[in-house]
């Protein structure tokens, strides 16, 4: 089973860097790199007819980032995300009828949003215990996260998000356009992302 405390994919690339700053460097693009990954993703969205949550690829990026990054550099990925987002650059998925800018975390899809930081950091924490090590309990570490983004993203959905075309519609009715849609294709996108980090590790074994 996993072990109870472990490296992470990035760091254990950064240390087989030559010096401290050299292996700072390595974990420091690879935020940065996690962070660009998420906001190209954003702009990969179908927006679907009967909902104003689009279908995009973030969940996915954000999970992977924690899976490779860890915890603490996977959340702080989707902090400096959303920061970029709050400021007003064009990180937030492209929408005709989502707000933009810093009011986007207050619309719809704001729990999803601000659930990514929380996602990252617990993808990392089991990453960090030997999860990304073998497909399944990469799995499961993505499944923990993804359950993380659901519940907030649905929670405030239907309780709190500002909608221009009425109130909240509630927990049941978030449910039927926040989460429904979206299980299968994000099951199936986990399916094919859980193996990458395992992958990368038994290429970073060969390469002793």
């Amino acid at each position: 089973m996993a072990a109870s405390s472990s490296t992470t994919l990035v760091n254990a690339i950064a240390a087989r860097g030559a010096s401290l700053e050299t292996a700072r460097g390595i974990r420091i693009a690879s935020l940065l790199f996690i962070t660009v990954l998420t906001a190209a993703a954003a702009q990969i969205s179908v927006p679907l007819p009967f909902t104003a949550v689009p279908l995009t690829l973030q969940p996915m990026v954000v999970l992977l980032g924690g899976l490779a990054l860890g915890s603490r550099l996977g959340s702080a990925s989707q902090i400096l995300y959303l920061a970029a987002g709050i400021v007003g650059l064009p990180v937030f998925a492209a929408s005709a009828v989502l707000p933009p800018g810093p009011l986007r975390l207050l619309g719809p899809t704001g729990g999803y949003l601000m659930a990514y930081p929380l996602a990252a950091f617990l993808t990392g924490y089991l990453a960090e215990r030997g999860f990304d090590r073998r497909y399944l309990t990469s799995v499961v570490a993505m499944l923990a996260g993804l359950l993380v983004i659901y519940t907030a993203g649905v929670t405030w959905l239907g309780l709190f998000a500002t909608a221009s075309e009425g109130p909240t519609p509630g927990m049941s009715a978030a449910f039927f356009v926040g989460v429904y849609p979206f299980i299968g294709p994000d099951l199936i996108k986990l399916a094919f992302a859980a193996g990458l980090v395992p992958g990368l590790w038994r290429l970073l074994g060969r390469s002793h």
